[in-house]
């Protein structure tokens, strides 16, 4: 079944229970609280920015827009690019574009003006819909992007050169598009990060779209009872996906907007929310801060707060054993995915197996794993080789690029680029990208073992480990460290501690400032690597 089938079954059995709040505790609404249709409520003075829809508006919301879609000629198989921060209107409009049998193609919301262009003609895209914050970004190319497209704009004070998408709806109709729609229609395209350089687009079917869907609800056991919270950008397949628990369950979800320690947890407490995903960052600043005293546990209602899950990126254990000593009867689970297996969770650790924190887990609902030599063979147990994934969320190719699809499938099986290993019970344990691995004299050096050791020093907050060029070693391992708020701390410490890594893995050189990540939560190393890199091999050169 298409994942759409979940909506039109949630508004038929919940037509009026809550389905998506839209919250801003560091915004004042002096507008609305609610969101019916079209229609503004009596304004609440002074109230935290809040709207909400139920199922049944949800689903009539999507039935417009797609009914809009069909009436203005997009087809079976056109592409709908979405560029909008995280809103109400988001999720309808996407669910809007598959309802038409039409391609939904979420944008980057970090895309500059030259990203947006590029990524629309990569696409092959037919219709860009964007909110008032992109408006200086579309209008940069509005000339070449207006050829053969539509520009529809989500907001007041439409401009000249889009048209506006609450005109556009209003008089369409709310009943379901007589459009045909199967596991095999393809159903929507997404980018990889980017943080290996140009993103690709990674087309998928609907089969994947339901896949990762039931397969959300199945690992975390969401019911009807649940509430989730959602912070990260919908855009981005993790938090899509993680949501989509919720769909299945027929669930409320808070679309959150803020990430301070104490935005989270006023929403989780006055929501009551009951699941909730973070990054590390995300989950790091809510520990300093109970650390520093500046969140008081006392001060929330939390008790309905059932589970704690992190992905995108390697969980250190030692943060884990730190959200267990504030939050002791939390279920917890880490969730490992990429895009190309529609985001997360093809291989998770499962909430019964908190005592094996550190690895990514097993295979997911459905997914099966290996791990592989460079020729394609397995690697016995507790070698390092590359993960391959393969299960019904694999895509469909990279959109337009036959020569990274065929490097990418092998047999059905999704190579992940990404290094592991397999323990005795048969938990996989993320070593590092592969393109991430240092070759220092001839010996290779994974960063994430670094970075988690390093980051158990009380007074690090954050760190990436990367290679510059070396005359000598080909590279060597610089560690870049970013200080917890309000502490200090020099290199003499740093190297201390670090004498208790094996002598090849202690790094060379350090590097204090702040670490960047990605909106997803990934660090950035490309920029790093570039950074730093290229003033070793100036540096090199006037040496040579």
């Amino acid at each position: 079944m298409p994942v759409t089938d979940y909506l039109e079954k949630n508004a038929t059995l919940y037509p009026d229970e809550v389905a998506l709040v839209e919250l801003n505790p560091e915004e004042k609404d002096t507008r609305r609280t609610t969101w019916k249709e079209f229609d503004l409520i009596e304004p609440t003075r002074f109230e935290p920015y809040r709207r909400e829809i139920t199922w049944r508006v949800f689903n009539e919301k999507a039935n417009r827009f797609a009914n809009m879609l069909v009436g203005r000629g997009i087809k079976k198989g056109d592409k709908v690019a979405i560029l909008m921060y995280n809103c109400l209107e988001w999720l309808p409009i996407y669910f809007g574009v598959l309802k038409s049998g039409a391609i939904a193609v979420p944008f980057n919301f970090r895309y500059d003006a030259e990203e947006i262009l590029y990524c629309t003609e990569l696409a092959e895209v037919d219709m860009i819909v964007f909110g008032p914050d992109f408006i200086g970004r579309i209008e940069a190319h509005a000339e070449t992007l207006m050829k053969g497209r539509l520009l529809i704009y989500v907001g007041d004070g439409c401009p000249a050169f889009a048209e506006s998408y609450h005109e556009l709806v209003a008089d369409c109709s709310s009943q379901t598009p007589e459009v045909t729609i199967t596991e095999e229609d393809f159903g929507a395209i997404y980018f990889s990060s980017g943080t290996t350089g140009f993103p690709k687009a990674i087309l998928h079917k609907h089969q994947s779209l339901t896949q990762a869907a039931q397969m959300e609800q199945k690992h975390h056991e969401t019911d009807r009872e649940d509430t989730f919270l959602c912070i990260p950008p919908l855009y981005h397949t993790g938090a899509k996906f993680h949501w989509m628990g919720s769909l299945v369950a027929g669930s409320k979800a808070v679309l959150l907007k803020g990430t301070r320690p104490e935005t989270i947890l006023s929403a989780v407490s006055k929501e009551k929310c009951t699941i909730v995903w973070l990054l590390v960052p995300w989950a790091q600043d809510i520990l300093d801060a109970l650390d520093r005293g500046d969140l008081k546990l006392e001060d929330y209602e939390l008790s309905q707060w059932r589970l704690m899950h992190i992905g995108a990126q390697p969980v250190p254990p030692s943060l884990i054993k730190r959200w267990k000593e504030y939050f002791p009867e939390h279920a917890y689970d880490t969730n490992y995915g990429l895009s190309e297996s529609t985001g997360p969770g093809c291989v998770h650790l499962g909430m019964e197996n908190i005592h094996k924190v550190g690895a990514i887990g097993v295979p997911g609902y459905r997914w099966f794993c290996k791990i592989v030599d460079e020729e394609g063979s397995e690697v016995k147990q507790g070698d390092v080789g590359e993960l391959c994934v393969k299960g019904p969320g694999v895509m469909t190719c990279y959109y337009n690029n036959p020569e990274a699809t065929a490097e990418t499938i092998k047999d059905g099986w999704l190579y992940t680029g990404d290094m592991a290993m397999k323990d005795e019970d048969g938990f996989i344990f993320l070593v590092d990208r592969k393109k991430d691995v240092i070759v220092s004299g001839g010996e290779n050096i994974y960063p994430v073992q670094i970075e988690d050791f390093i980051r158990r020093y009380d007074k690090v907050k954050d760190v990436a480990v990367i290679g510059l060029p070396d005359r000598r070693l080909g590279e060597k391992t610089a560690a870049v460290i970013e200080i917890k708020e309000g502490m200090e701390c020099n290199k003499e410490e740093i190297v201390e501690f670090c004498m208790g890594l094996p002598r090849y893995k202690r790094p060379k050189e350090f590097i204090f400032e702040e670490i960047p990540r990605n909106a997803t939560g990934k660090i950035e190393k490309p920029k790093l690597r570039k950074k730093y890199g290229a003033d070793r091999l100036v540096e090199q050169e006037n040496q040579g």
